[in-house]
């Protein structure tokens, strides 16, 4: 499988390049693989996009890590009762199709334009489906593991690690995938409307700067890194986690 995806990403880049090189297209809209390599070496060794590469990545974890606290909370307390449940997937049915794009207004009000809103746009990006996973996960978890986790005298919050959590691994690695991809999405949105953010900004602020001055081959340096970044947490990480964990309790194949 990671060989047919290099094999893709290799073909694609290719394709890049022959369209960059035929001659119908300009470099300033359409620059070739050598020009957003130089600039993203450049870039790096200046300092700046490293930097507000660090920058972004602190805020998303800490957007992501208050949005998975928030969706454990939620989850835990819709297995309570129907009534918790009813309230929980009211909140779901109402949130969960709100883009964080469209909240801005509300945010800025409340908010302002700081740190604080680029997280809250991030926590609600990513809180819903993490929910919905967890959720399914808990639901999918088959009743004689409960009964037995009752049984040995588990209660509480010690039957959801012990016994609802591991089981749940799987659609919570399926969650998480998806989180990371929306904290980025709205990390880079909520940036090119804020702007630089305490003086400081993160990819999206390094984005917007390039295109107001057409340097096309430092935006697509940026969305390059941004990329590359994607690749090794989904290759790197995930899967390390799936090996580790979700083999380790004999819910996919060796």
């Amino acid at each position: 499988m990671k060989n047919k995806k290099l094999i893709w990403i290799l073909l694609l880049l290719a394709l890049w390049q022959a369209v960059a090189l035929s001659g119908r297209v300009s470099p300033l809209t359409f620059p070739s693989l050598g020009m957003i390599l130089k600039a993203l070496v450049s870039s790096i060794m200046a300092g700046e996009l490293l930097s507000q590469t660090v920058f972004s990545l602190v805020i998303i974890l800490e957007g992501l890590l208050i949005g998975t606290l928030l969706a454990l909370v939620l989850a835990i307390v819709s297995r309570t009762g129907d009534t918790m449940n009813s309230f929980v997937d009211t909140l779901i049915t109402l949130a969960h199709p709100l883009p964080g794009i469209a909240l801005l207004p509300i945010i800025i009000l409340w908010l302002g334009t700081g740190r604080s809103a680029i997280v809250f746009i991030i926590v609600h990006s990513v809180l819903w489906p993490l929910l919905l996973n967890i959720i399914a996960g808990f639901k999918a978890t088959p009743k004689l593991y409960s009964d037995v986790g009752r049984n040995i005298g588990l209660r509480g919050i010690k039957l959801f690690y012990d016994i609802y959590m591991p089981s749940s691994l799987p659609y919570l690695i399926s969650g998480f995938k998806i989180a990371w991809a929306r904290s980025w999405r709205a990390l880079i949105s909520a940036e090119m409307v804020f702007g630089a953010v305490g003086g400081k900004g993160g990819l999206g602020w390094y984005i917007f700067k390039q295109r107001v001055f057409m340097d096309t081959a430092g935006m697509f340096a940026a969305l390059l890194l941004i990329m590359l970044i994607g690749i090794l947490i989904e290759e790197v990480f995930f899967n390390k986690i799936e090996k580790q964990t979700i083999r380790r309790w004999g819910m996919a194949e060796k």
